[in-house]
């Protein structure tokens, strides 16, 4: 049971380590820091190592329910604005509009103020599955992949996720999606790995 625990409290950890493989469209290719299309073992390396330092929340090396904790910690105090340890009306009003002020500056990708018709449908294609199967329904299935995540990335048992561990899963998970084996990642073999993924799924039953 606390193992259970543990794993559900972590999933979004882990889920973030693969994030360059596992993201739908342009969302998956933040690694791509030099821009030429494609992710290098290089930077996925870098940026596993940038991603598990923001989530090792207390610094001890190991992603936790203690650093999962932390960080809803830093979300309720970010919301708390006048610090006194609970939120009132106007403060989550205020986080939602923040929220929403953030969402609309994702979705609007020339920074004119205003939405294109292409911005708009862009951002509905992104969330239309979500629509299409049901919010809950594919928080239960992203939260199911994600402890099987956590399972096979905890290989000593201990309940948590070293930075080893961590970038081990995430390289396990880069060298399946590189076809060719050429220790770089394209958006084609991304998405065949996305596709690939999906089928196993379909013939386990989802």
């Amino acid at each position: 049971m606390k193992k259970a625990i543990l794993i559900s409290s972590a999933t979004a950890m882990l889920m973030v380590g693969g994030i360059a493989i596992a993201a739908p469209g342009d969302r998956g290719m933040r690694a791509d820091t030099n821009g030429d299309g494609t992710i290098s073992r290089a930077e996925m390396t870098k940026s596993l190592e940038s991603r598990f330092a923001k989530m090792d929340v207390n610094g001890d090396g190991q992603l936790s329910k203690e650093d999962r904790a932390a960080k809803q910690a830093e979300r309720f105090a970010r919301k708390d604005a006048n610090g006194d340890g609970e939120l009132s009306p106007a403060e989550i009003e205020a986080a939602r509009a923040a929220h929403k002020a953030d969402r609309f500056a994702r979705m609007d990708k020339d920074g004119n103020g205003k939405l294109s018709q292409e911005e708009a449908q862009a951002m509905r294609g992104k969330r239309g599955g979500h629509h299409m199967r049901g919010d809950k329904e594919m928080r239960g299935k992203r939260g199911g992949h994600g402890m099987a995540m956590m399972r096979q990335a905890d290989t000593n048992g201990d309940m948590k996720i070293s930075k080893a561990e961590f970038t081990a899963a995430a390289m396990s998970r880069f060298d399946k999606a590189d076809a060719n084996k050429d220790g770089k990642l394209t958006k084609e073999e991304r998405q065949a790995a996305r596709e690939a993924h999906r089928g196993d799924r379909n013939k386990r039953g989802g």
